[in-house]
């Protein structure tokens, strides 16, 4: 009985991970830095190919994602979604989630194009996931 308890709790958790997720989106595609920073908790590190970045301040995630949207714009894309690959729970409050950041054109068309990263979330004190580190795992051209 308390393993399929436990197994619930994280079936909860895992779809407040999916829904925190969607409104990071809608967030950082509509250029609204301030609601995308809320996701966030820092100290964070933002981890590429290029370097790692500590993030000390919510401010910085914000100045970041009032211009991403933009800079997606340019390139024709106007929205994304995630789609969760995979959640592995490394403790009781720590998982690592797996997305696919599939890019939707003008016309809400799938392009060919994605995104992958990988997130280490923490679920704070009333038990909402903020992202603590991403990974990026950079770009596919399809």
């Amino acid at each position: 009985m308390k393993a399929h308890a436990q197994n619930e709790a994280k079936k909860t958790e895992e779809q407040k991970i999916q829904a925190m997720l969607g409104s990071f989106a809608r967030a950082f595609t509509a250029g609204d830095g301030k609601s995308a920073g809320t996701f966030w908790h820092v100290p964070a590190l933002i981890v590429a190919d290029e370097g790692t970045k500590a993030v000390s301040a919510i401010k910085e995630v914000e100045d970041f994602y009032n211009d991403a949207a933009k800079q997606y714009n340019d390139m024709g894309i106007i929205d994304t979604r995630p789609e969760v690959q995979s959640v592995t729970w490394l403790t009781d409050r720590l998982a690592s989630v797996h997305v696919q950041w599939p890019y939707l054109g003008r016309g809400g068309e799938v392009r060919k194009e994605t995104e992958a990263s990988t997130y280490l979330l923490r679920l704070d004190s009333s038990g909402e996931p903020k992202i603590v580190t991403v990974v990026m795992m950079g770009f596919d051209q399809g």
